[in-house]
């Protein structure tokens, strides 16, 4: 845990020992374990957050929707464009190319 080992955890308590006194020194102990358990948790918290948030699948699917929304329009068109086509089969527009727009003189 951070590189201490036996002997530096030993040093470490006689110091506190020292400056807490023996009296306050067990409820430090108690609220410094309980505030490294509440950091332990709200760690845990963000790197599930983070791990929902960046899951492949469901940005792949974003991906795709704002794909299919530049290409078809609105969602609602999407469908009625999924709908009239015959056997299932998507149709797709001839979109305009760059080429198309030169102004040969």
């Amino acid at each position: 845990m951070f590189g201490i080992g036996l002997p530096e955890l030993i040093v470490i308590a006689i110091v506190a020992l020292l400056v807490v006194g023996p009296k306050k020194l067990p409820e430090l102990a108690k609220s410094l374990g309980k505030g490294l358990t509440e950091f332990k948790k709200a760690a845990e918290d963000v790197t599930e957050n983070i791990k929902d948030t960046l899951k492949p699948d469901d940005i792949k699917k974003d991906v795709d929707d704002f794909k299919n929304s530049l290409l078809f329009g609105k969602k609602e068109d999407q469908e009625e464009h999924k709908q009239s086509s015959p056997a299932g089969e998507e149709k797709r527009e001839h979109a305009p190319k760059a080429s198309d727009n030169k102004i040969t003189s």
